[in-house]
C-alpha cells in the first residue's frame, strides 16, 4: 500500500457503504466492503454476501466463513492476517448467483481495492471470483494451480461452502490451503550472502566448544538473484 492509499482506502470502503448504483442495495441491510490487513500479501475473494454476512456487515462470517477461518488455522494465519473480500458487496436475493451486470457494477470496487492493498497473491474462492481473472475457465480444472495475472499470483481453489454440500472436498482444500505459504515465499525477496561459508562442526563435537575453523581463501561465488516465473507442475 502506498502512502496515499490509507486515506483512499478509508473513502473507498464508505463510497461501497454507501453505494446505490445497482438495484441490489435496496434490500441489503449492510454492504460488506470486506475487511482484513490492508497490507496482507494474501487477499481472498469471494462471490457475494450471504444472510449473516448482510446482517453483520461483515464477509464471511457465517458457516462458509467458520470453514475459510479453520483453513487459515492450518496454515498459521488468522483473518486478519489477510484480506477478505468478494465480488458483489451487497447480498443477492435468497442467495442466488451474481448476475453478471451486478458483477459488472461492483468491479471498479474490487479493482480499487487491489489496487491499494497490492497483495502478492490472489486467492479466488469459486467459480466466480476465479472467471473475473480468467473468463470461461473450469474451477474443478484449474484448482490449486498458481497463474500469473498482471504481475501477481491469482491462486484459485474452491469455495468454502463448497466443502459444506461435499465434505470430501475439504481434503481437497486443505491441500490447496498447504501450498499458499510456499506461494508468499517465491515473492519474498532473497538476498545474496556474500560473506564467507561458516565453518563446519562435525557431529559429535558441541557447538559451545567446536574451534571454528579459518574461511577458505576463496569465497563461493555469488551472483544475482532472480525471480523465476511459475512454472513446470504448478500449471
Amino acid at each position: 500500500m502506498n502512502e496515499a492509499a490509507p486515506g483512499d482506502y478509508s473513502t473507498l470502503i464508505e463510497e461501497i457503504k454507501s453505494c446505490t448504483l445497482c438495484p441490489l442495495s435496496e434490500g441489503r441491510t449492510n454492504a460488506v466492503p470486506g475487511e482484513g490487513n490492508p497490507l496482507a500479501s494474501i487477499m481472498f475473494i469471494g462471490e457475494a454476501p450471504g444472510f449473516n454476512e448482510d446482517r453483520q456487515g461483515r464477509p464471511f462470517v457465517g458457516a462458509a466463513g467458520g470453514v475459510l477461518d479453520n483453513m487459515l488455522a492450518t496454515i498459521g494465519l488468522g483473518r486478519y492476517d489477510v484480506y477478505i473480500g468478494n465480488m458483489l458487496k451487497c447480498r443477492p436475493p435468497d442467495n442466488r448467483d451474481p448476475k453478471p451486470s451486478e458483477m459488472d457494477t461492483c468491479r471498479p470496487y474490487l479493482d480499487r481495492q487491489i489496487d491499494l492493498i497490492d497483495p502478492k497473491v490472489i486467492v479466488t474462492l469459486g467459480r466466480h471470483s476465479f472467471g473475473k481473472f480468467f473468463p470461461g475457465e473450469a474451477i474443478g480444472k484449474s484448482r490449486g494451480r498458481p497463474r500469473r495475472w498482471r504481475g501477481r499470483t491469482v491462486f484459485p481453489v474452491y469455495h468454502p461452502a463448497a466443502t459444506l454440500h461435499n465434505p470430501r472436498l475439504r481434503p481437497v482444500l486443505e491441500e490447496d490451503f498447504r501450498k499458499l505459504p510456499g506461494l508468499i515465499d517465491d515473492h519474498a525477496p532473497q538476498e545474496v550472502d556474500k560473506q564467507p561459508a561458516p565453518p563446519v562442526v562435525h557431529l559429535g563435537r558441541s557447538f559451545e566448544t567446536a574451534t571454528p575453523q579459518p574461511a577458505p581463501a576463496t569465497s563461493p561465488e555469488t551472483g544475482p538473484v532472480v525471480d523465476q516465473p511459475l512454472q513446470g507442475g504448478l500449471f
